[in-house]
């Protein structure tokens, strides 16, 4: 099957697009991607080459694969730097690599876009064929959804590998004090303490949706998100105008909230809904406060999620404090076609000895969670 390329979203109107994204999931929806590559957050300066891989058949776009050239593997959050290591110390090229996933967003959903199986299916038979004539020499597909999983299990070449993220459930909660009421008496005076601590020090906070802000807001939350950046000696991997473009093309699904100290606005969370799902992605501040990241990133989160009937929140990779505030271990999936064969066989015994590790060590984490013992 002959593959079509784009190098560029804009080249493809926006409904075709969407015609082929779930309505509950932002971070596929053609403004968001679209938003990425317009506002120069991605390119060839960047390592991030947007190289969409489409199935076209007279005229209609019958599947796709939001997929990017890259040159390293940072902004992903499955980490494959031992990998590329390894080939550097042996003299096999690694880079450049195509990777399938939402560029700097660990969120698993929907990555083989399709109407039908069958026409996904055949997108992805094409891809070994497609690595070898691009001298490409790997393809990574990560933070998958089912589908994408069922997919891809029946093919030839590609390995899993697992992951653990920590994801908060609404279980139907009343409000923020029958969340706490579902906990241990110590973690709920914990919880308590740490909210309590935060308006000690005289912060409210304020929610807003996207096209709420102003851009002397928009400003406010890019100084704060790249202060998280700037902390660690290290460049944003967005841009200012990534905020502003955004908020014109999908303002329905941001929500930012401001913590304020009296008219001040001093930190900011930024994030998505979509569907059933609340999702945490940026946060900074511009002075330090005791416990205001746990309440900005966290509990406000929460309380949203309750107040709107959300049931799911994500609020991204990684953060073992996650556990002891009620977020639970929830496994993650992506999938991995290695070229070499050397390489392949290194790296499925590798995987193989890693998900044993992940998978203990998701069941231990359990253990850490907050919630009385029935």
């Amino acid at each position: 099957m002959p593959l079509h390329v784009l190098d560029s979203l804009s080249a493809i109107a926006p409904h075709e697009w969407d015609a082929l994204v779930p309505a509950n999931q932002p971070f596929l929806r053609h403004a968001f991607l679209s938003t990425l590559e317009d506002s120069a957050s991605l390119g060839p300066s960047s390592g991030w080459q947007a190289e969409h891989l489409l199935h076209i058949e007279d005229g209609r776009l019958l599947a796709a694969l939001p997929s990017y050239r890259k040159w390293h593997s940072y902004g992903e959050y499955v980490f494959d730097h031992a990998w590329a290591d390894a080939c550097a110390r042996a003299g096999i090229e690694y880079y450049p690599k195509l990777l399938t996933a939402v560029p700097f967003s660990p969120v698993s959903g929907p990555r083989l876009l399709a109407a039908r199986a069958e026409d996904g299916l055949e997108l992805l038979g094409s891809l070994p064929g497609y690595l070898e004539i691009e001298g490409l020499s790997s393809a990574h597909i990560n933070f998958t959804d089912a589908f994408t999983d069922a997919a891809l299990v029946g093919q030839e070449g590609w390995l899993q590998r697992i992951g653990c993220q920590y994801h908060w459930q609404n279980r139907g909660y009343r409000d923020f004090q029958d969340f706490l009421d579902a906990l241990s008496s110590r973690k709920r005076k914990q919880m308590r303490k740490e909210r309590e601590q935060v308006a000690g020090q005289g912060i409210d906070f304020e929610w807003l949706e996207g096209h709420q802000l102003d851009e002397a807001q928009w400003d406010f939350v890019y100084a704060c998100y790249a202060n998280t950046y700037a902390i660690r000696r290290q460049a944003p991997y967005l841009t200012r105008a990534f905020f502003s473009l955004l908020a014109e093309r999908m303002p329905e699904a941001i929500r930012v909230v401001l913590a304020k100290q009296g008219s001040r606005p001093v930190a900011m969370a930024f994030s998505l809904v979509g569907g059933d799902s609340f999702y945490g992605r940026y946060w900074g501040c511009l002075a330090e406060f005791d416990r205001l990241h746990f309440e900005t990133c966290f509990y406000q989160g929460m309380d949203y999620a309750i107040a709107h009937g959300l049931q799911r929140f994500d609020a991204g990779a990684q953060g073992e404090h996650k556990l002891i505030r009620g977020f639970e271990p929830v496994i993650t999936r992506s999938w991995h076609y290695l070229r070499h064969s050397g390489l392949k066989a290194a790296v499925e015994d590798f995987l193989a000895r890693e998900q044993e590790g992940v998978l203990a060590y998701a069941e231990e984490a359990k253990t850490a969670l907050p919630y009385r013992q029935c």
